[in-house]
């Protein structure tokens, strides 16, 4: 409790400086009354009037302190020419202004003020005694004074640096907002294109075959239902981390070069010969390599169902001297003028944007073209397994 109500009595001083700085003023103006009034001498009227008026600036010492600084010294000078008996050993108002010119003073006002309180009191005072504390108490109220404009500095660079902390935080953090939203809509990008290329060409080609290979039709719809379900637990994966603040979240594998299989079976059942090469045994690939090298691969396969017109595709994935080597390659009809105008598989669309972005955020890069006789069409990348080593 005690801790309380001293805390709020320490805001609500600070909070009212002009009401603090009228109190000192009623302070340092009463001390030096009360010298006048209690020396040993009978002095006049005005002799109170100066002893007074060498606090009454004081309230705007903050505002002007180099104004207050001589509207209280030249009350204060003519007491001590006329009147030095009646005048206080410590004359409070003396200090503050001095104490306050020292910390928000400009720099030519406090050190002009700091030589001529040396002077001053060099030749104006009477006795050595004197002087020795005249000056010890002008000096030190003056390095009083700039140890606390000193620490105003240094409390002001702080703040201000940790502004900048904070802003940058926040620059940071919506950064990595924005990088997350990229990549999800990646993700989501190749897991929907790819389910729905696949259910909409085995869609096509189901009425052909209903009436006359009515296997075939079931195994068509099936396909559908598989490529349907196997979008939805991966949308379930990519979108788990989206839960409301307080739930669970829902998070799965990433997915592994193996899967690729599956994607492969899939293309197969919408009638592309897909000749898949992977690493045996499977190796041990960084999370991040192995779910881009699957996503560049699937969308590259998409991109041959949707686009290339071709009925066989290779896919090579191979290990070589701490790198992942991937080549997706097909027959159809490539980039040439046969492409659609404006078709996203052949002009750099969102497809092969994704398969370029994903390569560079491993450390390794992608390139697409026609295939290496000139037909079809190719997509290779070339992602790093080592990337500390090759940043040194």
């Amino acid at each position: 409790m005690e801790s309380t109500w001293q805390g709020r009595l320490i805001r609500s001083v600070a909070g009212r400086p002009f009401a603090v700085d009228c109190v000192l003023a009623f302070l340092a103006g009463a001390i030096a009354v009360w010298a006048v009034l209690f020396d040993s001498r009978y002095w006049p009227l005005w002799t109170f009037l100066l002893a007074a008026a060498t606090a009454a600036p004081l309230p705007w010492r903050r505002r002007a302190p180099f104004t207050v600084f001589w509207l209280s010294s030249l009350p204060s000078l003519c007491l001590s020419l006329f009147a030095h008996s009646a005048q206080p050993q410590i004359m409070l108002a003396g200090i503050l202004v001095i104490y306050t010119l020292a910390d928000r003073g400009k720099e030519w006002q406090r050190w002009l003020t700091l030589a001529g309180l040396v002077v001053y009191n060099v030749f104006g005072t009477r006795s050595p005694n004197g002087l020795i504390f005249s000056e010890l108490t002008a000096v030190g109220s003056f390095i009083l004074g700039s140890i606390t404009r000193e620490l105003r500095r240094q409390a002001a660079t702080e703040k201000q640096r940790a502004h900048e902390a904070g802003a940058q935080a926040a620059s940071e953090a919506a950064r990595a907002v924005a990088e997350e939203r990229a990549r999800i809509a990646r993700e989501m990008h190749d897991i929907l294109a790819h389910a729905v290329s696949l259910m909409v060409i085995q869609a096509e080609a189901g009425p052909l075959v209903v009436h006359r290979d009515p296997e075939r039709a079931v195994r068509t719809f099936d396909t559908i239902a598989d490529s349907g379900r196997d979008a939805m637990v991966q949308l379930r994966r990519v979108l788990g981390v989206l839960k409301e603040v307080g739930e669970a979240p829902q998070l799965a594998p990433q997915p592994r070069l193996l899967e690729l299989t599956a994607v492969a079976d899939r293309v197969r059942a919408a009638g592309v010969r897909v000749e898949l090469e992977l690493p045996e045994p499977a190796p041990a690939l960084p999370a991040d390599v192995e779910a881009a090298a699957y996503r560049i691969v699937q969308e590259a396969l998409t991109n041959v169902l949707k686009h290339s017109g071709a009925d066989r595709a290779e896919v090579a994935v191979v290990e070589r001297a701490e790198r992942l080597e991937l080549t997706v390659r097909d027959n159809g009809r490539g980039p040439g003028a046969e492409a659609p105008a404006g078709a996203a598989g052949w002009n750099g669309g969102r497809g092969l944007l994704g398969i370029r972005e994903r390569a560079a955020a491993c450390g390794g890069r992608a390139e697409v073209g026609p295939g290496p006789d000139g037909t079809g069409f190719q997509v290779r990348a070339d992602l790093p397994l080592d990337r500390p080593a090759l940043a040194r």
